[in-house]
């Protein structure tokens, strides 16, 4: 798994963030699905991820992982909060979207509990656990600067 992982990795998370950005550009833009606040925020964080992490993949660059882990985590961090705004009582009043479409407002929710932010935190997720796993080791990085 480990020689798998080191082979493909960057090519999964860049597949993982380009069904993301494909997916969230379908919802609004074949369904209509108008994004709010937090949406906007969540894909300023994923859609560059599928630039970085694709050059990265044909140049087999594990460099990015400094450049593009910090997108994917913090992309997470906006996807979590939106989660509980949608699915914790009383944390849509914490910071409420006050134009446009209602942060809280669940256009699908499949089983109870899968929304489109429960999505976009769980591409993230795995984004951010593929590039922990890939990560230069110290030896991998002073090969490289010598």
């Amino acid at each position: 798994m480990a020689a798998w992982l080191r082979n493909y990795g960057l090519y999964s998370a860049w597949l993982v963030s380009l069904v993301a950005t494909g997916g969230s550009l379908f919802l609004s833009e074949v369904m209509h699905y108008i994004p709010c606040n937090l949406c906007w925020f969540q894909r300023i964080f994923m859609y560059p991820l599928v630039l970085l992490l694709g050059r990265a993949a044909l140049r087999d660059d594990r460099g990015i992982v400094g450049y593009a882990l910090p997108l994917s985590v913090i992309g997470g961090l906006f996807s979590l909060y939106h989660y509980m705004e949608q699915k914790v009582p009383g944390m849509a009043g914490i910071a409420p979207c006050r134009t446009g479409v209602p942060c809280n407002k669940d256009y699908l929710d499949w089983f109870g509990f899968i929304t489109i932010p429960f999505l976009a935190l769980i591409a993230f997720a795995l984004i951010t656990a593929i590039l922990l796993l890939i990560r230069r080791t110290p030896e991998e990085a002073e090969e490289v600067e010598a």
